[in-house]
C-alpha cells in the first residue's frame, strides 16, 4: 500500500525494529523514541480535550484516558509504536449515554466495553481481519486522511489572520526540515518554533489553553456509582458493545496499517485483548476509554520514526507531565502549530497512488467502487466502523457478482443407435448468485429424454444451489425427461443428500 511518501524510517534491522532492549542500548534510537513520544504527547492534548467536549465530559476525563490508554497498551498491546488514547469515534458512540444518564453510567460502560474486548480478543476476533479486502483498507486510509484534515478546518475558520501564515510556516518546517536533517522530528521543531514566535511577539492567536482547563492532579481510583442491577446492564450494554466493536475495528485496522508502513508483523489477538485491558484500567481511573489513534500513530511512526513500545509509553508519561506539571507552558502552544502537524499527517497518510489516473485505469472497476464506497460512507458518517462495514459489504456483493459470471454451462448431444442423449457440463462455483441463473441454462422442451448434468468441475456451496438442482430435475420431469446428475465431489454429495428434495417450493 502506497502510504509512505515522506521521511523514510531509521535503518533498523528486522530484529531490532520492535526490540526495547536493543533500543535502550542505542542512544540514537532511544533519542528517536523519546522525541517521538514528546511530539505525540503535545499533539494528544488538544485532541483529548476536543474529544472530551464531543462526549460531553470534563476535559480531564479525556486527558486521563489518553494517559492511561497509552501507558497500559505499551505493556499489553500487540503492535509496538501504535498510539492508543481517547478518540473521536469512541466519543461519538458514548456521548448519548453521558447526556441521558451521566458520567457514572458512562464510566461503567467503558469498563464493560473493556471486558467485551478481552472476551472478543481471546475468542480470536482479530482473525476476521483477513476478510477485509485491500480496497477497503485503501478506502479506510484515504477516508481517515480526509477526516484528519476536516477536523482541522474549524481551527482555520473565524480566527485572526495571523493564524494562516503561522500554519503555512509550520507546514514549511514539517515538509522542508527533513530534507536538511532528521536529527530532530520536524513536528516537534514546528511546535517549538511557532510557540516561541507567538510568545515572543505577543501574538494573539488561539492556543491549547483556550481548549479547556488542564488538570492539576494525578488520576485516582474511580468506582462508578451505579446500582449493580439488570436495569443498569440493560442501559449500558448496547453502548458498551458498540464501543467494543468500534474500538477493536479501528485498532486492528490501524495495526494493519502500521504493519504495512514498517514492514513488520504485529500480534493482532494480543492487541485485541490488550485494548480491553487498557479500557478497563482507564475506566477505573475515571477515563473515557479509547482505542488506537491513526493520526497520532502516523505522527509517531511516520513523521517521527518511532518503532518500539518506548515511544508509546513515553507519550503517555509526557502527556501527564505536560498537563499536570507544565500545564501553564503547554497552554501557550498555538493551535496553528498543531494544525500544521495534523495537516502534514493527513497529506502523508492519504494513498495518493490509489487515485492516479494510471492506477484507476488499471484497477478493476469493482475495486475502485469498493474504495469509494468506504471513503464516502466513512466521511459521511464520521464513523470509521460504519465505513469499513459498508466497504466490506460492497466488496462481498462485487465478489459474488464476479464469481457468478465464471460459471459456464456447455451442452453436447450425441446419438447412439438412434437414441439421443444430451450432456450439460457445468464448470464453476455454484452458490446463490450463480445457481439462480443456472436454472435458465437448459433446453427443457427440446432436449431428448435422457439428460446428464456433469458437475465434475463444480462445487455446491449452499441451499440455493441444491434448490436450483431440485427445480431443474422437476422441470425435466414434467417433460418426461430422465435426468442424471454426476460428478459431485464428496462435500457436495453430502450436502445434496442432506438437503435434496427437502427444501420445498420457493426455496
Amino acid at each position: 500500500m502506497a502510504v509512505s511518501h515522506t521521511q523514510p524510517a531509521p535503518a533498523y534491522t528486522p530484529e531490532q525494529l520492535q526490540s526495547v532492549r536493543e533500543t535502550l542500548k542505542s542512544p540514537r534510537r532511544l533519542k528517536t523514541e523519546v522525541l517521538a513520544g514528546l511530539v505525540v504527547a503535545l499533539a494528544l492534548i488538544p485532541e483529548a480535550i476536543a474529544f472530551s467536549i464531543i462526549a460531553g465530559v470534563d476535559p480531564r476525563i479525556g486527558l486521563f484516558a489518553s494517559f492511561t490508554m497509552a501507558v497500559t497498551i505499551a505493556f499489553v498491546g500487540g503492535r509496538p509504536a501504535m498510539i492508543s488514547a481517547a478518540t473521536g469515534a469512541i466519543a461519538l458512540v458514548i456521548a448519548p449515554l453521558v447526556a441521558s444518564h451521566g458520567v457514572d453510567y458512562f464510566i461503567a460502560a467503558v469498563i464493560l466495553a473493556g471486558i467485551f474486548q478481552v472476551i472478543l480478543g481471546v475468542s480470536g476476533v482479530a482473525k476476521l481481519m483477513r476478510f477485509i479486502p485491500r480496497s477497503v483498507m485503501v478506502g479506510f486510509v484515504n477516508a481517515l486522511a480526509i477526516l484528519i484534515f476536516m477536523s482541522q478546518v474549524p481551527e482555520l475558520l473565524s480566527v485572526p489572520w495571523l493564524v494562516y501564515p503561522l500554519v503555512a510556516l509550520g507546514l514549511v518546517i514539517v515538509f522542508g526540515l527533513p530534507k536538511l536533517t532528521k536529527a530532530v522530528p520536524a513536528p516537534l521543531v514546528a511546535i517549538v518554533v511557532l510557540t516561541l514566535i507567538t510568545v515572543t511577539a505577543a501574538v494573539a492567536v488561539p492556543t491549547v489553553g483556550d481548549k479547556g482547563e488542564l488538570p492539576e492532579s494525578l488520576p485516582t481510583l474511580f468506582i462508578p456509582n451505579v446500582p449493580f442491577t439488570l436495569e443498569t446492564l440493560q442501559i449500558i450494554f448496547p453502548f458498551a458493545l458498540a464501543m467494543a466493536f468500534v474500538g477493536l475495528l479501528e485498532s486492528l485496522m490501524t495495526a494493519k496499517l502500521v504493519d504495512d508502513v514498517t514492514d513488520t508483523r504485529s500480534h493482532k489477538t494480543r492487541e485485541a485483548w490488550g485494548q480491553g485491558i487498557a479500557n478497563i484500567v482507564t475506566g477505573f481511573t475515571g477515563g473515557m476509554g479509547g482505542c488506537a489513534m491513526i493520526g497520532q500513530t502516523m505522527i509517531n511512526v511516520k513523521a517521527s520514526g518511532a518503532r518500539t513500545r518506548i515511544s508509546t509509553f513515553l507519550a503517555g508519561i509526557f502527556l501527564l507531565i505536560l498537563v499536570v506539571a507544565l500545564g501553564g507552558i503547554v497552554a501557550l502552544i498555538p493551535m496553528a502549530a498543531l494544525v500544521a502537524v495534523m495537516i502534514f499527517v493527513a497529506i502523508v497518510t492519504f494513498d495518493w497512488h490509489s487515485i492516479k489516473p494510471s492506477t484507476l485505469k488499471r484497477m478493476p472497476k469493482s475495486e475502485t467502487t469498493v474504495m469509494l464506497a468506504t471513503v464516502i460512507a466513512t466521511v459521511w458518517t464520521h464513523n470509521l466502523a460504519i465505513g469499513v462495514g459498508v466497504g466490506v459489504l460492497v466488496a462481498m456483493v462485487a465478489f459474488a457478482r464476479r464469481v457468478a459470471h465464471f460459471v459456464t454451462v456447455d451442452r453436447t448431444e450425441e446419438t447412439v443407435n438412434g437414441d439421443r442423449h444430451a450432456t450439460y457440463t457445468v464448470n464453476g462455483e455454484l452458490f446463490f448468485a450463480s445457481s439462480n441463473d443456472l436454472y435458465t441454462q437448459f433446453e427443457y422442451a427440446t432436449d431428448p429424454h435422457r439428460v446428464t448434468i456433469d458437475l465434475h468441475g463444480s462445487h455446491l456451496w449452499d441451499a440455493s444451489t441444491i434448490a436450483a438442482l431440485d427445480a431443474i430435475q422437476e422441470k425435466y420431469r414434467t417433460h418426461g425427461t430422465d435426468v442424471k446428475i454426476v460428478g459431485l465431489n464428496e462435500a457436495s454429495t453430502m450436502m445434496r443428500e442432506r438437503l435434496g428434495g427437502k427444501l420445498g417450493a420457493g426455496h
